[in-house]
């Protein structure tokens, strides 16, 4: 068998031209929320004043304004139900639904 021939230098505007390789961003980072994981005196008080006044509240109602964990704003929920703040409208296993107390007697 005959040697190969070597190969012909390429020129590059023939081949198409080599282009570098995408860098894909990284994506921004959203930073982590630093919500209470345990509620003070104030902190209570204030939300017992507050959630008297929301028309719906939900756990994720009370983890976005009051700044306070799931779990927290989940055991919050049972205590103002058991005192006659708010009434649950919908009970679902996964989402709990109350209105202030208030509203369902007035109308």
């Amino acid at each position: 068998m005959p040697p190969k021939a070597a190969a012909k230098p390429t020129n590059s505007s023939s081949s198409g031209g080599k282009k570098t390789k995408k860098k894909w961003s990284k994506g921004k980072v959203k930073d982590k929320a630093q919500h209470a994981v345990t509620v003070d005196q104030t902190a209570y008080d204030k939300l017992i004043k507050d959630v008297a006044t929301y028309k719906m509240v939900t756990v994720s109602v009370l983890v976005d304004r009051m700044k306070v964990n799931g779990s927290v704003a989940r055991a919050a929920l049972r205590e103002l139900e058991s005192q006659g703040v708010i009434k649950q409208v919908v009970g679902h296993s996964k989402q709990l639904t109350y209105t202030r107390a208030v509203a369902a007697a007035e109308e």
